[in-house]
């Protein structure tokens, strides 16, 4: 069985995933398939289960393997896929559409959800002056949805233009996102360290 989730609300999104994986599953950066590997993934057994719980991560950004998607759903393995961003224009969705669940999940709007995109703006240029309006909204915010309000925003800058400071960005995201899974140190602290040193290689 496949599933989709996606969404900028990465807090539900996760629990959703969870709900449906279990607790113990396997994560895959799907960003980096390459065809050949599609039949082992959806299809393959491992050496302690014969029925796998995968997480498929942005699957739908290998615009390659993500337009083979419909040749598996028939996968015997239970598989999540989490998307930030799912294109519904593209042919692969077409093809999925009404034969597997998609689950969307969005935060909803506030009077400081503005407030959240300047502050990644303003990073890039003072990331001190980012903390201090940061600090107007940490009591009203989930810092791992912030974080990936952070990330939505610097997928966007990539889309816009593949340069060193937008690959910067996104991979030291990467890390702030293990970081704040795994980490002892606070949330917020982590988030700042990163806010402080975005504008290190923007400015």
């Amino acid at each position: 069985m496949i599933k989709i989730f996606t969404g900028n609300d990465r807090v539900a999104a996760k629990k959703a995933i969870e709900k449906f994986l279990g607790p113990r599953y396997e994560i895959i950066d799907a960003t980096n398939l390459d065809l050949g590997d599609l039949p082992n993934v959806f299809l393959g057994n491992s050496l302690f289960d014969e029925k796998r719980r995968i997480l498929l991560r942005d699957f739908s950004e290998n615009k390659v393997a993500f337009e083979k998607l419909p040749d598996y759903l028939n996968s015997p393995h239970q598989i999540a896929l989490f998307e930030t961003k799912l294109d519904k224009r593209s042919a692969a969705y077409k093809a999925i559409k009404g034969k597997i669940d998609i689950q969307e999940f969005t935060l909803p709007q506030n009077q400081d959800f503005r407030l959240v995109f300047d502050i990644y703006r303003t990073a890039k240029k003072d990331g001190k002056k980012a903390i201090e309006l940061l600090e107007k909204i940490k009591i009203n915010e989930d810092p791992i949805q912030f974080a990936g309000l952070l990330n939505s925003q610097a997928i966007n800058d990539y889309a816009l233009r593949q340069g060193t400071k937008e690959r910067r960005t996104l991979k030291e995201l990467s890390k702030l996102d293990i970081d704040l899974k795994s980490s002892k140190l606070s949330s917020w602290s982590l988030i700042e360290s990163f806010l402080l040193r975005l504008s290190s290689w923007w400015s």
